[in-house]
Parts: structure tokens; C-alpha cells; sequence
């Protein structure tokens, strides 16, 4: 078990490593073709299609992970027919939204936009559930693979479209040019079932029962990671909204190293060695979960002092103001890292009822936060809120974890107080940089 955890977690960061590096050398190069109003009219789509997303979620992939039919055909069938449906229907609810969206944000644009970029969601509707089952395993080396090589297609032809097109089309076309090969690699390179359309009264009655609260607790999520992007689109410039897409990408890096080792390895840790079942396991969990969290802040720590130094380096001035939005970033992002993977020990427990009671409670203190620091602070009120609602709600976090014998309080106390002291240490000095984000 221990060696399939670290095997998974060395395949987790290879992959979001590999990933974010591929996504780095694609900004380097569009951001020299494109302008910044491409990189703030698309960060408004992927808002739009992310959110009707996790909207609509209801649990799918985590209750194949979860359930104890999680390798039973019938019940893996029936989730790949409701997640196909669920794809269409998301699809026609985003051409539906088109023409209001696109009023609300003032850019036209988008009315043409959406419609098209939504088609991602009919086409990952079609992924293969072999994907959760490799996850469910901790056997994700292949997954692994297809995504980084998938990623690196995409990035070509995104590239190659930009030529031909010279317009935010480009970046759209590219999208779902991505996803048609994902799910063309997965059916025929993932390991497993064959999928196809089936419906089992029972399996669809339990992933509704399990999913009823993840689909509540998605909306909560939306908010939380996309709710900046959202009110900021109303208050700054397409190409502001597209610097800050661009520190936004690099200074919340850390985060989703933490959540994602979290979601594929802490996650299926939690259901097989459960700490209510003995001290042993809930050591072993806390000592994983404290590598996970001194490895995520350490990169947080760097970025906080070469994250001016970096985007002079690699981006033209145009993005210049992308450097203190990552300092700014990795101050506040702590709290989260720190934090990272209790949300696990409630979806591996079932406990979905819970985790909705939690995200909705992080998700609207942070958007109070965000809509009042935006309105009064600017940009550096965005970056600040989730920050401040981690802290907040951190109470009512311990409090649900704790009744799986999971909470690791001296451990969260040294690293957030290490944390925010470094990183705080990188914000003063180079509060001269930071101070212009409040203009």
C-alpha cells in the first residue's frame, strides 16, 4: 500500500508538473502571438463552461471510487450513460446562456463563443469510466501518459490554429481538438471494460443518493475556484482580466499540486486503511498528509520570491503586473495548502452530506469576501478572500474530520504559521511591486 501511495503520488506531481510546464510553454508562445483580451475573453469562457460544469455534477467519477460496486460492470455502465446524457444536456443549457452572458459581460463576442467551447462537455461526457477505476487502484501511470501526450497534442494545434486563425478561435477550436483525443486515447488505451449504454435501476438510485450532496457541494466549488474570475470580469478590462489569468495560473500552482495528489492518492488512502480503524492508520494518513503539505508549501515559498523575477523573465511588459499577483498569491494560498486533503476523509467515509455543509460554508464567506475586497481593494481583494475564508472556516473543517479520528492539529499550526511567515517575509519586501495592484 505504502509503495503504491508513493508511486502515486510521484506519478500525480509528473503529471500536474507536466502539465503545467506544457501549459507554461503554451502561454510563452501565445502570449506573443495573441493579446491579452484573447487570454480575459477565454478565462470568461472556461468561468461559464467550468461552472455549468461543476453544476451539474453530480458525483459520477467520486462514487466509482467510493461505492463497493465501483468494479461491477453494470453499475460502471450505467454512470458512463448518465454522464454521456449529462454532457448534452450541459451543452444545450450553455447555448442557452450564450446571448445573457454575453450581455452581462458587455462583450459580444461570446454569444458565438460559448455555444462552440461548450461542445467539450458533450465530448469528455464520452470518457471512458476506466479512467476512476485506474484512479479507484491508485494505477494511474498510464493515465499519466495519455494525459501529458494528449496535453502536448493540444497544445501544437492550438499553436498551428493561431496562425491560421490570429484570434481567440483558436484557443476554442484547440480546447475541443484536446478533448476529441483524450477520449479517443482513453477507450483505446485504458485498461478495463468496454463501456457501453446501459442503465441499472439500483446503481443509478445509489450514485444519486451519494451524488445528491456532491452536486450541491460542485456549485459550492464553483465559487470557490472560479468566483474571483467571475466578479473581476465585471470590474476590470478583458486584458487586466487577462494578466491576471496569467499570475492566476502561476501563483495558484501549489494549490493544485496539494489537491490534486489529494483527490488521487490521500482520497483512496482514506477508503482503504480508514484512521477510525486504527492509531496505526491514522499515523500513516498524517504523516502522508504532512509530506503532501511541506511539499506543496515549499513550492509555494518559492514562488513567492521569484514570482516578479519569473514573469519579467519569461513574459513581455504586458504582463508585467502578473509578478505580484503570484507573491500576493502565494501568501494566501497557504491556508489552503495547509488545509488540503480533510476535504478526503468525508467523500471516503460517504460523508457527502458533510462536505456539502462545508463547501457551501467556505464558498459563501469567500465570495462575500471577494465581491466586498474586488469593490474596495481591487485585484488584491480577489486574491486575498479565499485565503481569509480558509482561516475562517477552518474550525467547522476540523470539527467534521475529527469525527474520523483525522484531524492533525499541531501539524496544521506549525505549518501555517512557517507558511504565512515566509511568505509574508516575500510580500514586504517587494511591497513596492504588490502596492500597484491597488490601482
Amino acid at each position: 500500500m505504502k509503495n503504491r501511495a508513493l508511486r502515486g503520488t510521484a506519478l500525480t506531481v509528473i503529471s500536474l508538473g507536466g502539465a503545467n510546464l506544457l501549459r507554461l510553454i503554451s502561454n510563452l508562445i501565445l502570449t506573443r502571438l495573441l493579446f491579452p483580451e484573447a487570454f480575459g475573453i477565454m478565462a470568461l469562457v472556461q468561468v461559464v463552461i467550468s461552472g455549468l460544469q461543476m453544476f451539474s455534477d453530480i458525483g459520477i467519477n467520486t462514487s466509482i471510487i467510493q461505492n463497493k460496486r465501483g468494479d461491477d460492470p453494470d453499475f460502471l455502465n450505467t454512470a458512463w450513460t448518465m454522464q454521456i446524457g449529462r454532457g448534452v444536456i450541459l451543452w444545450l443549457v450553455v447555448c442557452l446562456l450564450a446571448g445573457p452572458v454575453a450581455t452581462f459581460y458587455d462583450e459580444p463576442m461570446l454569444a458565438a463563443l460559448l455555444p462552440v467551447a461548450g461542445l467539450t462537455a458533450v465530448v469528455s461526457g464520452f470518457n471512458t469510466t476506466n479512467a476512476a477505476s485506474a484512479n479507484r487502484k491508485l494505477m494511474i501511470g498510464r493515465l499519466t501518459a495519455i494525459d501529458l501526450s494528449t496535453q502536448a497534442t493540444g497544445i501544437l494545434i492550438t499553436i498551428l490554429l493561431v496562425f491560421w486563425l490570429d484570434s481567440v478561435w483558436a484557443l476554442v477550436f484547440g480546447n475541443l481538438t484536446t478533448g476529441l483525443i483524450r477520449v479517443g486515447l482513453y477507450h483505446r488505451l485504458l485498461p478495463g471494460i468496454r463501456n457501453r449504454l446501459h442503465w441499472d435501476p439500483e446503481a443509478f438510485r445509489q450514485i444519486i443518493r451519494f451524488g445528491s450532496f456532491i452536486f450541491l457541494s460542485t456549485v459550492a466549488g464553483f465559487l470557490i475556484n472560479n468566483g474571483d474570475r467571475a466578479i473581476l470580469g465585471n470590474y476590470i478590462s478583458m486584458g487586466e482580466l487577462g494578466v491576471y489569468s496569467i499570475g492566476f495560473f502561476l501563483g495558484t500552482l501549489p494549490v493544485l499540486l496539494a489537491r490534486a495528489i489529494a483527490n488521487k492518492v490521500i482520497l483512496p488512502l482514506y477508503r482503504m486503511k480508514s484512521p477510525t480503524e486504527s492509531i496505526a492508520n491514522r499515523d500513516k494518513i498524517h504523516r502522508a498528509r504532512r509530506l503532501l503539505v511541506a511539499g506543496a508549501l515549499g513550492l509555494c515559498m518559492v514562488l513567492a520570491f521569484i514570482g516578479i523575477p519569473l514573469v519579467d523573465f519569461l513574459y513581455d511588459p504586458r504582463y508585467a503586473l502578473a509578478g505580484p499577483i503570484i507573491v500576493l498569491f502565494a501568501l494566501t494560498k497557504v491556508p489552503e495548502i495547509v488545509f488540503a486533503a480533510y476535504d478526503g476523509v468525508l467523500l471516503a467515509h460517504g460523508d457527502s452530506r458533510r462536505f456539502f455543509y462545508l463547501l457551501i460554508t467556505i464558498a459563501v464567506i469567500q465570495s462575500a469576501l471577494a465581491l466586498f475586497g474586488v469593490i474596495w481593494f481591487g485585484i488584491p481583494g480577489a486574491i486575498v478572500a479565499p485565503g481569509l475564508a480558509a482561516l475562517i472556516t477552518y474550525p467547522l473543517k476540523a470539527a467534521f474530520v475529527q469525527r474520523y479520528n483525522a484531524w492533525d492539529p499541531k501539524a496544521d499550526m506549525l505549518f501555517l504559521i512557517l507558511g504565512l511567515a515566509v511568505s509574508g517575509i516575500a510580500c514586504w519586501l517587494q511591497w513596492p511591486a504588490i502596492s500597484a495592484l491597488f490601482a
